[in-house]
């Protein structure tokens, strides 16, 4: 009898998992943070930085807006609205090794700007609700090439809670933390630059 309920409670033990804690056996922390992109396709939010660094003053005085637009289980296209200024995509791709963040930045007449698709790869396998990306060496060439040094240490965070989706980025003395309220979305906006 010892024996049965003994092994009635490693089958319950590993079951239980929380939304926010780590995966049971078979379950990928980084898949399930994919699908939770997924869960918010075609669904728009409205953020505000809650950092409170000078170099943010512009982003603190506009209205942001992240669309999730373009969604499936390996890629999640996010663009993210600064105003007026359309130019922001955030690209999510599940690789063999992990997710990838992008960063995808186009001028106004739809073509790339000059310092686009920066991003980094995870590191470790995170969880369901939060990964990180540090730059890669792709990324650190295009800023040195771009007389950006100081982004040569950038890692992004985003966090996918139940309630709200954040964007960060850190470096030496840099600490930019965005956050959109999941429980009330907003009217779509208008296709990012170069994908009308």
């Amino acid at each position: 009898m010892k024996t049965i309920i003994a092994l009635a409670a490693l089958a319950l033990a590993g079951c239980a998992t929380t939304n926010s804690g780590p995966a049971s056996a078979g379950e990928d922390p980084q898949d399930r943070f994919m699908a939770r992109l997924n869960a918010l396709c075609g669904n728009a939010y409205e953020g505000r930085v809650v950092t409170t660094e000078a170099a943010d003053k512009d982003f603190a005085s506009s209205r942001l807006v992240m669309h999730v637009r373009e969604c499936s289980p390996t890629q999640v296209k996010v663009p993210f609205h600064v105003g007026e200024n359309r130019s922001r995509t955030w690209i999510f791709t599940r690789t063999a090794d992990g997710i990838r963040l992008k960063h995808d930045h186009r001028l106004e007449d739809g073509s790339d700007d000059p310092v686009t698709m920066y991003g980094g790869d995870t590191a470790e396998a995170g969880t369901a609700t939060a990964q990180a990306f540090p730059v890669d060496a792709e990324s650190i060439a295009l800023f040195r090439a771009n007389d950006l040094g100081v982004s040569v240490t950038n890692v992004w965070h985003v966090e996918v809670t139940d309630d709200t989706y954040a964007y960060v980025l850190r470096r030496a003395n840099r600490h930019l933390r965005v956050e959109f309220d999941l429980n009330r979305p907003v009217t779509p906006p208008p296709a990012p630059w170069g994908f009308e």
